[in-house]
């Protein structure tokens, strides 16, 4: 074997051996979710301030792309229909609700205002990948699952991310696990994107709905042979749910229909957890 074939396997094996480590680091990623990281900057309102923040470009594109109808139960957005002038809408929103200082609002207003952004700056990342077939595909880093922490934003001179927005703002400050059925990741996995935009007056009554139509969906809760299977927001943030399998359980029974309660109750055994990245598209 003469040394310039040698080379090249070496160079092959090398490369064969990068691939494998490159592939368990990234599904460690994709496994270990962020903790909170508190962003104190945005640890202030204005209680006595009643105005409210529009949303309605956002909502228009909702109205003419997400199915929240689909028969399988799990909201799709139609990338692939997405107009010129309706992206340059989305971008003209995100663009007016960067110019705003969230600060000066009070805290009702900011939690619809950053679950709208968040989710815009989801589909927007996706509208700019597309076609992809899923968001893991995305992210500016060599070693990105995702795109979740490239800076998407740049609000009152701070640059944000996705991962800032929920585990630096909505996570630490509002103090309330149903974000996770806010906020979307574009997968079929994920909570279904809201038809409706989140504000200050609808938010509670959309994540409860959120949380109802996701434990009661199989991507969400179910049993197969009599063991329960869990989606994996629910072992990545187990902790926002009480930090054990009878905490989780509670909750799951506290939104669970009346089937789903009764086999949840007094449930002894594991808890399995699996996840679809696949795109919520049509």
């Amino acid at each position: 074997m003469n040394a310039k074939l040698i080379a090249q396997l070496i160079i092959r094996r090398v490369i064969a051996v990068t691939c494998l480590v490159l592939s368990i680091f990234l599904s460690q990623q994709a496994i270990a979710a962020p903790e909170q990281s508190p962003l104190e900057f945005w640890n202030v309102s204005n209680e006595n301030n009643m105005d409210i923040i529009e949303h309605s470009p956002w909502q228009k594109i909702l109205d003419a792309y997400l199915d929240d109808k689909h028969p399988s139960g799990i909201n799709r957005f139609d990338y692939a229909a997405v107009l010129p002038q309706d992206k340059k809408a989305l971008n003209v929103y995100l663009h007016q609700m960067q110019q705003l200082n969230p600060l000066k609002f009070n805290r009702a207003e900011q939690k619809a205002y950053w679950i709208n952004i968040y989710n815009a700056l989801t589909v927007e990342l996706i509208l700019e990948g597309f076609p992809v077939k899923s968001i893991t595909k995305l992210g500016k880093g060599l070693f990105s699952f995702g795109p979740w922490d490239d800076n998407l934003a740049k609000i009152q001179g701070q640059y944000l991310s996705l991962n800032n927005i929920e585990h630096g703002i909505l996570r630490p400050f509002f103090n309330d696990n149903r974000i996770h059925y806010a906020v979307n990741c574009a997968s079929i996995s994920c909570p279904n994107l809201s038809a409706t935009v989140y504000t200050a007056n609808n938010t509670d009554e959309l994540l409860e709905q959120g949380a109802k139509q996701y434990i009661n969906h199989p991507r969400g809760v179910s049993f197969d042979n009599r063991k329960l299977k869990v989606s994996s927001i629910y072992h990545w943030y187990k902790d926002d749910f009480g930090g054990d399998n009878k905490s989780l359980i509670e909750h799951f029974r506290h939104y669970a229909k009346t089937d789903l309660a009764k086999q949840l109750s007094n449930y002894q055994g594991d808890i399995e957890h699996d996840y679809d990245w696949n795109l919520n598209k049509p």
